[in-house]
C-alpha cells in the first residue's frame, strides 16, 4: 500500500482572523483561578442571588412547555416589557412589534447591529480603556476599531481627541456607560459632546448600557438616545445579566428605530436563531414585577461592596481608581512583581488566591501594564474573604 504524502502547500488553513483570536485574558485568569480553588474577582460573573420572580417564572415556563423556538425578535411579553421599561426609565418610546430585539446576550445584540449596519473597512471610535468584546466584535467583521484615550486617573473625555479621531471612514461611535473596566459614568456634558460629533459627521451611536442601574454617589445614568435628534441614530444595547444576576442565561436586548432593527433581527436569527425561550419569561417577570426600590437597592448594595474592595486595595498598596458606576475597580499594580500586567495578575493569584485581570486587556498595545481590574459583584462572604487576603500582601 502506498503512503499518503502531505502536499507541500495546502488550501486548508486558518482564516485571516484566526491567528489573532486567542482566549481572552479574563477567561484565562478565570481558568487559572478555578485550577487552584481561588476567589475569582477577574470575570464579571456576578454570583449574587437571582430575584425570586425572575427565577421562579423561568422554572415555571420550562414546566409549562415554553421550550421551543420563539419569534426571531423574542416573545411578545418580553418585548412589551422592555419597551415599557425604556419609556418608564428614560421617556423613550419604542414599538415592541418593530423596534425591540431580544438577543442572546448584549454581546449578541452588538454583533447583530454591526452585521446589519457596518461594512468591512468602516471605522468605529471606542473610548480607551475599552471592553475587549467590543473590539473583537468589530474585528471579526473586518471593521476597524479606532481608540480615543480617556484621561488617566479620572477618565475624563478629551473632546478634541474625539473630534480628531474622525475620518472619512468613520461610521459609528461605541459608548459604554457606566463603563467596563473603568467604572466611568459619562456626564451630561460628555454625552452631549459625543452626540454633537455624531450629528456633525452623520454617525451611528452604539450604546452599551448593561450597567445602567449600577451608579453610585448620587450620580445618574444618562441614556444618549434621550438627547435631541439622537434617537434615530442610536442603537441601544443592554440586558439582564448584571441587573438580575443571570450572566449565564445570555439574555440581552436592542432597542432602535424600525428602519435599523429589522436587519439586526435577521442577522441575530441567522447566528443565534433566538434567545432561550423559557428564560425570556423570567426576565419579563422581573421587568413587570420588581419595584423601583429593587433597582435602587442594587446600586446601594454594590456601592457597599465597592467601598470594601477599594479599602482593601488601598491597604494592599494598590491605589484604586474609585468607580462611579459598574462593578469593577482598576488598581495600580506597579508594586507587584512581574514585567507585565498579565505576570502581575498571576503573581497576585499565586500569593493570595485572588484572581484579577491584567489591565493591558483593556488598552491598546503598551498601555495598562501596571493596572489590574477587580470585579466586586460577589457574594458578601467571598468578597470579604478576598479583601482579607489582599490585605495580607
Amino acid at each position: 500500500m502506498s503512503e499518503t504524502i502531505a502536499p507541500v502547500s495546502s488550501r486548508l488553513y486558518l482564516s485571516e482572523l484566526a491567528p489573532g483570536a486567542v482566549q481572552s485574558e479574563i477567561r484565562a485568569m478565570s481558568m487559572a483561578c478555578d485550577a487552584m480553588g481561588g476567589i475569582n474577582l477577574a470575570q464579571g460573573i456576578c454570583d449574587t442571588p437571582v430575584p425570586a420572580a425572575v427565577e421562579e417564572t423561568a422554572i415555571a415556563a420550562i414546566r409549562e412547555g415554553h421550550n421551543i423556538y420563539t419569534r426571531l425578535d423574542g416573545i411578545g411579553r418580553l418585548r412589551t416589557a422592555i419597551a415599557a421599561k425604556q419609556e418608564r426609565d428614560y421617556g423613550l418610546s419604542y414599538d415592541p412589534e418593530s423596534e425591540v430585539l431580544v438577543a442572546s446576550g448584549a454581546t449578541a445584540g452588538l454583533h447583530a447591529a454591526v452585521m446589519a449596519l457596518l461594512n468591512p473597512g468602516d471605522e468605529v471610535l471606542l473610548f480607551e480603556p475599552f471592553y475587549g468584546y467590543h473590539v473583537a466584535t468589530l474585528k471579526s467583521m473586518r471593521v476597524k476599531p479606532v481608540f480615543v484615550p480617556l484621561a488617566d486617573g479620572d477618565f475624563a473625555l478629551d473632546v478634541d481627541a474625539l473630534k480628531a479621531a474622525v475620518t472619512a471612514k468613520t461610521r459609528a461611535i461605541i459608548v459604554n456607560t457606566p463603563a467596563n473596566p473603568s467604572g466611568k459614568v459619562f456626564t451630561l456634558a460628555e454625552t452631549e459632546a459625543v452626540a454633537e460629533v455624531c450629528l456633525e459627521h452623520d454617525l451611528f451611536l452604539f450604546t452599551d448600557e448593561i450597567y445602567e442601574y449600577f451608579v453610585y454617589d448620587g450620580q445618574r445614568h444618562i441614556a444618549p438616545a434621550t438627547l435631541p435628534e439622537m434617537k434615530e441614530r442610536t442603537i441601544v444595547i443592554s440586558g439582564f445579566s448584571k441587573t438580575f444576576s443571570v450572566t449565564g442565561w445570555r439574555l440581552g436586548y436592542v432597542t432602535a428605530p424600525a428602519q435599523w432593527l429589522g436587519a439586526m433581527s435577521y442577522f441575530h436569527d441567522l447566528t443565534y436563531v433566538c434567545a432561550a425561550s423559557a428564560l425570556q419569561h423570567g426576565a419579563a417577570a422581573g421587568l413587570e414585577q420588581l419595584p423601583a426600590s429593587f433597582y435602587t437597592q442594587v446600586a446601594a448594595d454594590h456601592q457597599s461592596k465597592r467601598e470594601r474592595i477599594v479599602s482593601a486595595l488601598r491597604d494592599a498598596g494598590m491605589t484604586p481608581s474609585v468607580p462611579a458606576g459598574a462593578y469593577y475597580v482598576l488598581a495600580d499594580a506597579a508594586n507587584l512583581p512581574g514585567a507585565t500586567a498579565a505576570e502581575k495578575a498571576r503573581e497576585l493569584l499565586k500569593a493570595t488566591g485572588v484572581a484579577a485581570v491584567a489591565g493591558s486587556a483593556f488598552f491598546s498595545k503598551g498601555r495598562g501594564e501596571n493596572l489590574l481590574r477587580f470585579c466586586f459583584a460577589k457574594k458578601d462572604a467571598d468578597l470579604d474573604e478576598a479583601c482579607a487576603r489582599l490585605r495580607k500582601l
